[in-house]
């Protein structure tokens, strides 16, 4: 049977809660991952730095008895990503303070990933060569070693993956149908330049230490639409990473694919399978449910301050619109507006963090708190829930609710990588 790991990329503490919760019930390991542009030396769009990210996994896990060893900390695109507009030497020796701030935070799975261009590089690709994309990563991975070298021994897990897939970090804007699956002499290629420079950056014995490549098999997401796994257009991709022995890939965007591609992805070597925005798309589906809930429950009392989540998230969305405005595509406000709450990019994801999206959602959980919510009502709006809180194994909570559907998603992530059903 073909063993493969889940790579949650969320610093949701709801999906970070469940991943936990998931892996625990398995006995398995946990491979939580933030992106650099979520976590960054300076805060990234969540503000937190690393070690704030760290101690928010540890922390979670501790509160649910689960050992911290059991954790793998991953970060995601470390490198140039964030800093494209700069320089590249200006860009790199960010990325360089990046890859030192999630070392000494204690992360040990790095993807490191070059292949953004920079405000004075002159290839007219959208990527910079692969030469260029090798010798960075490996300057990148240098850094990671000595500062490796000046930790405890605990530090010496360090992996590393290479390669970079399409669209960037954060999702593509869905323009076009049309999907560019890696091929294998791209893959040897990468290969064959990075352990080049490894070798040149005098950190030959941390190659044998790269665990997987990053490829694109042929799946993606966008806003309406979901690539599904072919396994016959990514035969090449299988029979070339075989080659390598210690090699797997990773693949990335794999959110709303059916149980069935995913295990195969897994059956064809793409061991990491990395899910984010589906995880955020479920908690986000149950926030509305329970927003639907609470209406019923309150709505005809005048005294009642309700949450009007939806409301606010929307008016939110509205005021500050960067990080939707380029993904979502259309004239017509009340298309858009359907785009910004529902929408499988699920742009809304950049907004949980907002002070007033914050107090709305902590209003929603106040008011819910207050009553026991009616298994009626559990039936109406979230009926996957129906049956766990009845035999008790999903509290009839809000927080219960909430963890329960996002674990529904992670059920098909446990079939794929063989970690049993729940």
């Amino acid at each position: 049977m073909p063993i493969g790991i889940t790579s949650v990329c969320s610093a949701n503490e709801y999906v970070i809660k469940a991943a936990v919760l998931n892996a625990k019930e398995h006995d398995r390991m946990v491979l939580i991952e933030s992106t650099s542009n979520q976590v960054d030396q300076f805060g990234g769009y969540t503000g937190m730095t690393p070690d704030d990210f760290r101690k928010l996994v540890v922390e979670t896990a501790g509160a649910v008895n689960f050992p911290a060893g059991n954790i793998v900390l991953g970060g995601d695109h470390l490198g140039p990503n964030v800093w494209q507009s700069e320089s590249s030497s200006r860009a790199m020796e960010n990325a360089r303070e990046q890859v030192r701030a999630y070392v000494n935070a204690g992360y040990s799975k790095l993807h490191l990933d070059t292949s953004m261009k920079c405000a004075d590089d002159v290839d007219t690709d959208e990527f910079v060569w692969p030469s260029v994309m090798a010798e960075r990563v490996a300057a990148l991975a240098r850094v990671a070693e000595e500062e490796k070298r000046k930790r405890s021994k605990e530090a010496e897990r360090l992996v590393y993956v290479i390669g970079t897939d399409v669209p960037p970090p954060g999702g593509g804007n869905g323009g076009s149908h049309s999907m560019r699956i890696t091929t294998a002499e791209e893959v040897e290629e990468t290969i064959s330049l990075t352990r080049r420079s490894f070798i040149t950056q005098g950190i030959e014995e941390a190659w044998d230490r790269v665990i997987a490549l990053v490829a694109q098999p042929g799946v993606e997401f966008a806003d309406e639409y979901i690539w599904d796994y072919d396994r016959d257009k990514a035969r090449g991709l299988k029979e070339r990473i075989e080659a390598e022995g210690h090699l797997v890939f990773e693949a990335h965007s794999t959110d709303f694919q059916l149980k069935e591609s995913l295990r195969q992805m897994v059956e064809d070597h793409f061991a990491i399978l990395k899910v984010g925005p589906w995880l955020t798309f479920a908690f986000r589906e149950a926030l509305f449910a329970l927003e639907s809930i609470e209406r019923n429950l309150f709505g005809r009392r005048k005294s009642a301050g309700l949450s009007d989540l939806t409301k606010v998230i929307e008016g939110r969305m509205k005021l500050t619109p960067r990080y939707w405005e380029k993904y979502y595509q259309g004239d017509d406000d009340e298309n858009l507006s359907l785009k910004r709450r529902y929408s499988l990019s699920d742009r809304i994801r950049y907004y949980w963090s907002d002070i007033e999206v914050k107090a709305s959602l902590e209003r929603l959980l106040r008011n819910l708190s207050a009553v026991e919510i009616p298994l009626a009502l559990i039936s109406q709006f979230l009926p996957e829930s129906f049956e766990p809180t009845r035999t008790g194994e999903t509290k009839k909570t809000a927080e219960g609710l909430i963890i329960n559907r996002i674990l529904t998603v992670l059920d098909k992530y446990n079939y794929a990588t063989a970690g049993g059903n729940r």
